[in-house]
């Protein structure tokens, strides 16, 4: 548990901290470590003297010598554990560094090369973080939640670990994933990591790879499911909710088969938030509006194509589904709207259909008159081909499914198309924007699930928008957490949707990027919270006195990497 007191002063900031800590004790623990930046008095109050150089230096030097040693790192991986290991020793020096080059180093500790980082999990394992709740464990729930660090939890991310990234089932390592998504909430919501806990639910796995490797770490048995699964999901939220009440679970790279029926089982239940499903959702329907805008053509007339029809795919297609019900369409003029496609080609009412994707499916009799290359396979050219799309959306993580036929033919028949290659990491992106822009005599409006490097069009250089979902969950926490909502509504997402589209550079100048700069997330972040709390308080949902306005419920709940005073207890 924590050994130490935050002391605030009249207006809720933080003013000093008291601990009973002392020595290598001290030093050793993240949360309050300060390394050379104890001053002298601290180091004689903290029994400290001696065990650090004599020079007392400010947090800006450390963040200096962070970033020269960050770049002698040889490898993006390298980095990750580097920035890992700097968050094990001082997480104050990691999060002032890593916000400071926000825009360089978000894609090291974040997607892409988080990816990577939970492939070599086992390997490169050193200081646990988090809790580790396997199904063995299911009658010591409570016990194991005793045992966590921080005493007050706002917000927990929990994995099992099925279905991440564009890379599968990963088991125990999932929680990297978990912790990245935790730092991005403080990175760029500006929410206390104090309060922070991340959870891997080890529920086995079926990677046959990991089963076989005698460094895995994690439960060595095949995925449970069925009733056994929910069970347990059942007795682990019934007892955090329990010793937490008030607590934001936000669900993330769960497989397609249990995301979905786990948010819908407890959203009304609980405070809860699928990162996949709706995060996902918001920043590309906000991309998507953004985009609309600069087109110049409605969203009502607008045909769209989903390449991937898992978790994401068709919780983006949710997302815009609502959008298009904003517009004043039919459910069904709505639904007409969308053609999915997954590995086994267009969605219709004669495929094997998971019941989530089932309200999407096109009726075969629909596509009876088409011009088909392959009757019994319905890929995505003959899609194209024949519905003439507006807008073409990728989270398959099939390298180069955009390719030059495809982009050409729908260029053919859109001024200016809207292409959304969303797969990560950029070696599973769907097109390259370089190519798109190629392809399209740079007309296309592109946004990337991966950072890509600015791409020259007609002898200017133009940043590619990421459709980054950092620009959406963080605010939305920090909202929903700032407000003490009892749940997260599909209004209040709305309201997200709407407050990052606003941030868009697009809708000053229509040749400008879709999306903000990475850097500017923790402003864009302010503004979707913002929103979301509003949003909370109009329906009801919000749980903080009326005397209060949101503005002072964020500003009191950020958290900035900063050295406070340390007095003995």
């Amino acid at each position: 548990m924590f050994e130490f007191k935050i002391i605030r002063d009249k207006d809720g900031k933080i003013s000093r901290i008291k601990t009973s800590l002392t020595g290598n004790d001290l030093l050793s623990t993240a949360k309050l470590n300060k390394g050379c930046a104890f001053s002298l008095d601290e180091r004689e109050r903290f029994h400290l003297s001696g065990l650090l150089p004599t020079h007392v230096e400010t947090l800006d030097q450390q963040v200096a010598r962070m970033y020269m040693q960050f770049h002698e790192q040889g490898s993006n991986l390298a980095k990750n554990i580097y920035l890992n290991v700097l968050h094990d020793y001082n997480e104050t020096l990691f999060y002032r560094l890593v916000s400071e080059h926000l825009e360089e180093m978000l894609p090291i500790i974040y997607t892409p090369t988080v990816g990577e980082a939970v492939q070599h999990f086992s390997l490169e394992h050193r200081k646990p973080k988090g809790l580790y709740i396997s199904y063995e464990d299911r009658n010591r729930i409570d016990t194991i939640l005793e045992n966590r660090v921080p005493p007050e939890v706002d917000l927990t991310v929990v994995t099992d670990g099925e279905a991440v990234l564009g890379i599968g089932d990963q088991g125990i390592g999932g929680i990297n994933i978990s912790n990245a998504k935790l730092m991005v909430y403080a990175l760029c919501g500006g929410l206390n990591p104090h309060r922070f806990l991340p959870i891997q639910l080890d529920v086995g796995t079926n990677n046959v790879h990991l089963l076989n490797d005698p460094m895995y770490l994690g439960w060595r048995h095949e995925r449970i499911t069925g009733s056994q699964y929910d069970d347990f999901i059942d007795t682990f939220v019934h007892t955090i909710t329990k010793k937490f009440p008030g607590i934001f679970v936000h669900w993330e790279d769960f497989g397609r088969d249990n995301a979905r029926r786990i948010l819908n089982h407890y959203r009304e239940e609980i405070c809860t938030f699928n990162g996949d499903m709706q995060g996902t959702g918001v920043v590309a329907l906000a991309s998507v509006l953004a985009a609309v805008h600069a087109s110049g053509i409605p969203l009502r007339n607008h045909k769209i194509i989903i390449l991937g029809a898992g978790t994401a795919g068709v919780g983006i297609a949710d997302q815009l589904y609502q959008a298009f019900l904003r517009e004043g369409l039919s459910e069904k003029e709505a639904r007409e709207k969308f053609w999915m496609i997954d590995k086994a080609g267009l969605l219709t009412n004669q495929s094997a259909l998971l019941p989530f994707q089932t309200p999407y499916a096109r009726d075969v009799r629909e596509i009876q008159s088409w011009q088909l290359t392959n009757a019994n396979y319905i890929d995505l050219y003959d899609v194209v081909n024949n519905v003439t799309p507006t807008i073409l959306i990728g989270c398959s993580t099939v390298a180069g499914a955009f390719n030059e036929k495809i982009i050409r033919l729908m260029a053919k028949e859109m001024e200016r198309p809207i292409i959304m290659p969303l797969s990560n990491p950029n070696s599973l992106s769907e097109a390259t924007p370089n190519d798109l822009i190629k392809w399209t005599n740079g007309k296309a409006i592109i946004a990337t699930g991966s950072p890509f490097p600015d791409v020259n069009i007609e002898n200017r250089w133009q940043r590619i928008a990421q459709s980054n979902n950092a620009f959406a969950f963080p605010g939305i926490g920090l909202g929903t957490i700032a407000a003490k909502a009892k749940h997260v509504s599909d209004d209040m997402l709305w309201a997200a949707t709407k407050a990052l589209s606003a941030c868009s550079p697009a809708m000053q100048d229509k040749t400008a990027p879709i999306l903000p700069k990475l850097a500017e997330s923790k402003i864009v972040s302010r503004q979707v919270a913002l929103a979301v709390a509003n949003e909370a308080r109009k329906e009801g949902l919000a749980q903080i006195s009326d005397d209060m306005t949101m503005e002072e419920a964020i500003e009191k709940t950020i958290w900035e990497p900063v050295y406070y005073p340390y007095e003995k207890e």
